[in-house]
């Protein structure tokens, strides 16, 4: 069974996430490999894919968005999970009592659930360093908006029990009986 675990990033939170995925995966006695979508040409070579994107204002990455459309045909015919990284902060609730996790779903999820029929989803906190170098126009602005520093919280809020205990249930899906 060999697994590919593609993954778009901005600053690196979404790859850690995917690397640690594969170790898991791994360990568990499958081979499985995390590369950046970019660098994907062919998924014909695995038997099942994951796939993970940072959200940013409630949007998939587009290069994640666009590995899935460009390769549904395969992915049709495979295992496949979708994931995404994004909400900052430790609080599952926000004000209005709504689970973050659950409102921080990118709205790609609706269209990608309809195209490739994943067996699962799943949205993890991220992470977010202030002092990185800014990526794209809207980060620039953010940088240098009044009081930008506290306009998100800084830090590694990557709940790695749940990632790893995520990985474990695609592991059980994937037993001897896959596809």
């Amino acid at each position: 069974m060999t697994v590919l675990v593609a993954y778009a990033t901005r600053h690196g939170a979404t790859a850690g996430i995917a690397e640690r995925v594969a170790a898991t995966l791994r360990a568990a006695g499958l081979a499985a490999e995390a590369r950046p979508v970019t660098e994907v040409r062919d998924v014909t070579p695995y038997d099942a894919v994951i796939i993970g994107g940072a959200a940013y204002m409630f949007h998939w990455l587009k290069d994640a968005t666009a590995f899935a459309r460009r390769h549904r045909a395969e992915l049709q015919q495979r295992p496949v999970w979708l994931f995404s990284s994004g909400p900052l902060g430790t609080d599952r609730v926000d004000e209005e009592g709504h689970d973050v996790l659950v409102t921080s779903r990118p709205k790609e999820f609706d269209e990608l659930t309809a195209l490739l029929r994943p067996r699962g989803e799943m949205v993890f906190f991220g992470a977010w360093d202030p002092d990185a170098p800014p990526i794209g126009l809207g980060e620039r602005m953010l940088r240098h908006a009044p009081a930008s520093r506290d306009a998100l919280p800084a830090g590694d809020f990557r709940d790695w029990p749940a990632i790893d205990a995520w990985a474990d249930e695609i592991v059980q899906e994937l037993g001897p009986d896959v596809p």
